[in-house]
């Protein structure tokens, strides 16, 4: 009868004393997990993940921590002795104000920059009147709890982002350049105007330039946004930080370092302001705004009924205690995220991301993958189409660029059988040469046919053109000189990324597409996927300024994107998210990154964001209603301080336990899935 009244919110205790939920080893796992919250074990790792490079880092400031543990210990032990021997009263009360520094230099801060009355500022007065009060023992208490906030709240504010975005960071550290006739490996930051520098198959170009000598296929989407490689030749314009795919180039260096096309995106970005630097945890703003209540009330009640009743009213909190449940709740959702492979660099972002009613997305490397497709085959002589896969995918047999990689999938799809050709008889440029079964084949662009000395209809330039138009490449197959088919190379569009704009217009959310990519293809995927709006050919400051039009119309708005071309406007936006495996400058720009690298998290963001949201009233709920149960008996009951301090940390305590819910929740979720895929595997 009595289950029918019981309330339905399940509390920590109740968690607790479930029969064999949690037994002692689950009970010491979650607080593993309340420590590996506040210490941010999880984000470490997947920060070490995206850049190995700050494990020193890390370790510094883990010997920091350690530091600073020696000396909280020290002075704890002198406040201790201070109450056992008197004369070493002013000892101990030098060793309570070094525990509450932190809490000092946030007051401080509050009244140089904001100038106001903030949570900090209170618990300053609290400290002091209480050393003044010769109450030592509760100003050593005051100040340990507040030190452990004002650390909390900056653990929650952390961010692992770089002061400058280094575009460059992909590049290897020593590249070839030619003297004298011959190649000599030079430091990368050596690189000068005139230089000629020789880049192969694979490598990253180092900096802008001409082609003095050979041919290669590039891709320049991360810089351009182009969805398809372009071939260049003797004469044409190549630009650092891009890929070449096939070929090798010699380059007359134009300009290099901090004077590259990329190098300026860089400079753009580095000098382009930060939503976030101008955020404040919400459970800070919200107990710092009823902090002027509460100093009304104890002043009243100093006038009323003295000061120590007055300082008992400063221990109500009215709303105070959301500087703790707010950055807690931050961390523990911070390590659920982490935990599902979702790295949120700064807690502020997350309670943010409850207002995005936009998402913009770049088209090339998010939308689509680097993987193409052959989406459709012309035949132009006597082969079908089976033969003329087979062709062409024993000619790229060997090859590792994606347009060779989309061909032999296609032909292992229609399990078409393959031929290893000679290797001594492949020709890299703009296409292929080899021989196979006593045929030479060609495998290539037209360009590379017309150059081969290969007949090229004029149907085939049409093809060409129609291809170019849609942002497909085409690819042409020549038997013994004779083209007799040629293959469309579409871009091919993530699997993931349909459920995901289908998933964001059922939480009615404006969906747009942003792309450096030509105005056709940039409208297929929009069409395709069912994306709102769309904005083709757009350089990368100016995707900056289409996210700034979209904040003044009232948009909040979250981007996409993971190439260099797409940083300015991940700095630019709100939100900003990237994946595993973008660029440097995007990951090191974007405030999350998705580490399984593919859009199949953003659904899941967006649903722990809302979870987040409940948890976060419901600290707001407990974080008042002690405070006004506290006013009220110091004016009934005649509460002093010890009462209203027991009062606030006992609401403490159970805004604590709603706090860790989420974490008990998720790891039960976690368990039960992990025992049934090990069912699964039993039967």
């Amino acid at each position: 009868m009595w289950n029918k009244f019981r309330p339905q919110h399940i509390t920590l205790m109740d968690k607790l004393t479930e029969n064999k939920a949690h037994s002692p080893s689950k009970t010491m796992q979650l607080a593993r997990d309340i420590k590996t919250s506040i210490w941010g074990d999880d984000r470490q790792q997947l920060h070490l993940r995206l850049d190995p490079s700050i494990k020193a880092d890390f370790d510094k400031r883990s010997q920091q921590e350690i530091h600073r543990l020696k000396l909280f210990i020290g002075a704890t032990s002198l406040a201790l002795a201070a109450m056992i021997y008197p004369a070493f009263y002013w000892v101990g009360s030098i060793a309570v104000l070094y525990l509450a520094r932190h809490t000092f230099q946030l007051a401080w801060t509050d009244l140089r920059k904001n100038r106001l009355v903030s949570v900090p500022l209170i618990n300053t007065i609290l400290i002091v009147g209480m050393i003044a009060s010769g109450q030592l023992i509760l100003a050593a208490v005051a100040g340990i709890m507040g030190g452990l906030v004002a650390r909390v709240i900056r653990k929650a504010e952390e961010t692992s982002q770089k002061q400058l975005i280094n575009v460059f960071s992909g590049h290897p550290s020593r590249v070839w350049i030619e003297q004298d006739g011959l190649e000599i490996q030079v430091p990368f930051e050596s690189i000068r105007e005139n230089d000629i520098v020789v880049v192969n198959a694979g490598e990253i170009i180092p900096a802008d330039g001409i082609i003095e000598r050979g041919s290669a296929n590039i891709d320049q989407h991360i810089l351009t946004g182009e969805s398809q490689p372009v071939d260049k030749g003797v004469g044409e314009k190549v630009y650092a930080a891009t890929l070449v795919l096939v070929g090798r180039i010699h380059i007359l260096v134009e300009t290099a370092g901090e004077k590259t096309v990329a190098a300026n995106i860089g400079h753009i970005l580095n000098n382009t302001t930060n939503y976030k630097d101008n955020l404040t945890l919400r459970g800070k703003k919200i107990a710092d705004s009823l902090m002027p209540v509460e100093l009304i009330i104890a002043a009243i009640t100093l006038g009323i009924l003295g000061p120590m009743p007055a300082m008992a009213v400063l221990w109500s909190g009215l709303g105070l205690r959301m500087i703790v449940f707010g950055p807690i709740t931050v961390l523990n959702y911070l390590q659920i995220l982490a935990r599902q492979g979702i790295l949120v660099k700064d807690g502020r972002i997350l309670e943010s991301f409850r207002q995005v009613d936009t998402v913009v997305f770049d088209k090339t490397g998010t939308l689509t993958m680097e993987q193409p497709i052959v989406k459709r085959i012309h035949l132009l002589s006597w082969c079908d189409e089976s033969q003329i896969l087979f062709y062409a995918a024993s000619a790229e047999y060997r090859q590792t660029h994606p347009i060779a990689r989309a061909i032999i999938d296609r032909a292992k799809h229609e399990n078409i059988g393959l031929s290893v050709p000679d290797s001594s008889n492949v020709q890299v440029g703009y296409g292929i040469k080899v021989q196979l079964k006593q045929q030479v084949v060609h495998v290539g662009s037209a360009r590379f046919m017309a150059r081969e000395g290969i007949s090229v209809l004029s149907h085939l330039m049409d093809l060409q053109e129609q291809a170019s138009s849609k942002g497909f490449s085409l690819v042409c197959v020549s038997v013994d000189s004779q083209v007799v088919g040629a293959m469309e190379i579409e871009p091919s569009v993530r699997p993931e990324a349909q459920g995901v704009i289908e998933f964001l217009r059922q939480q009615k959310i404006s969906t747009y597409v942003i792309s450096g990519d030509h105005n056709e293809p940039t409208r297929n995927v929009a069409d395709r996927l069912g994306i709102d709006h769309f904005f083709a050919e757009t350089l990368p400051e100016n995707k900056a300024k289409i996210i700034q039009r979209l904040r003044e119309e009232g948009k909040f708005v979250c981007y996409i994107g993971d190439g260099i071309n797409d940083a300015i406007a991940l700095k630019s936006s709100e939100i900003s998210i990237s994946l595993k495996g973008a660029s440097s400058a995007a990951t090191d720009t974007a405030q999350i990154i998705f580490m399984d690298g593919t859009l199949n998290s953003l659904s899941k963001l967006f649903q722990v964001s809302k979870e987040f949201e409940g948890t976060m009233q419901n600290n707001f709920r407990i974080s008042i209603v002690p405070g006004i149960i506290n006013i009220s008996c110091i004016y009934i009951f005649n509460f002093g301080i010890a009462a209203s301090m027991g009062l606030f940390y006992a609401g403490t305590m159970a805004g604590l336990a709603n706090t860790t819910m989420p974490l008990i929740t998720h790891r039960e979720t976690h368990d039960n899935k992990a025992s049934d895929a090990e069912h699964m595997i039993v039967e």
